[in-house]
């Protein structure tokens, strides 16, 4: 009797997952959903023949507190020729051991920052779960935003620690990155896409638009999937902007204290880079 159980058992889990898997092969991303009002619009990127790039839908979001918020966006134009500097914010989730959160932040000439953050896009209601964005609960989406929004969301809001590294790029190097983030945004509000936790999640984006610009810069370790430590393996291989050892430049570089002292300040950007 228990082998005749056991057999209808395995036979039984065996076609839920084949059915699961088929459904979930067949599941497509969609560009219209109830989304969350703060990942409702899409950014779009124009680029001209003078290096000037006109990025539409640049969010910028005024928090009361993480789910009671102002969203408002702007358009502004970006001078390629005037790019001369790449950060990497990681962002330490509070109370989960190795995950994280990345993200990059462009500096231009005459102190204009921009942020490229690759996130799930959400629906209405909806929060992030590592397991589900492992089948194909989430679109994925490029947040184009100022410094002041996705930071302060995260250090004031979440109250995780966010470390802000600045990164060891030509200006050649910074531009094509730019421009490769700007065309994948572009791509992903016309073609969408399912976020994966492993495949398709942020720091491994970053990785991949990384060695598209520079072949081979960062190798695949497991960090780049786990990337709690993805800052100490970036040291390592000589891309984060510093002679500093690896046990001084978290302490250096954490902006916790800089984010809250100056969150209304004009020169957030500036301040919390401690100039």
């Amino acid at each position: 009797m228990f082998f005749v159980f056991l057999k209808f058992f395995l036979i039984t889990s065996a076609a839920i997952v084949l059915i699961a898997s088929f459904w979930l092969y067949k599941k497509r991303p969609l560009k219209d959903r109830n989304w969350s009002p703060d990942q409702k619009i899409l950014p779009t990127a124009e680029f001209k023949e003078d290096g000037k790039i006109l990025i539409k839908n640049v969010r910028h979001i005024s928090y009361k507190t993480a789910t009671d918020y102002t969203v408002s966006h702007y358009d502004r134009e970006y001078d390629l020729n005037k790019l001369k500097k790449v950060w990497l914010s990681l962002v330490h989730f509070t109370g989960y051991k190795y995950a994280a959160h990345t993200f990059l932040s462009f500096e231009f000439e005459d102190d204009v920052f921009v942020s490229i953050s690759v996130e799930i896009r959400k629906k209405k209601g909806e929060k992030y779960s590592a397991v589900r964005g492992l089948f194909r609960q989430f679109e994925l989406m490029y947040v184009i935003a100022d410094e002041r929004d996705v930071i302060r969301l995260r250090t004031d809001h979440h109250k995780d620690n966010l470390f802000l590294y600045p990164l060891r790029f030509t200006k050649e190097q910074s531009q094509e990155l730019f421009l490769d983030m700007l065309k994948r945004s572009n791509e992903l509000t016309q073609n969408p896409e399912f976020y994966h936790s492993v495949s398709n999640a942020c720091f491994g984006n970053i990785v991949k638009h990384i060695n598209r610009v520079v072949p081979g810069k960062i190798p695949f370790d497991y960090r780049v999937v786990l990337p709690e430590n993805a800052d100490q393996y970036i040291h390592a291989l000589n891309i984060i902007d510093t002679e500093l050892p690896f046990q001084e430049i978290r302490k250096k570089h954490i902006i916790n204290h800089f984010a809250k002292e100056h969150g209304e300040d004009p020169d957030f950007s500036l301040r919390i880079r401690g100039r």
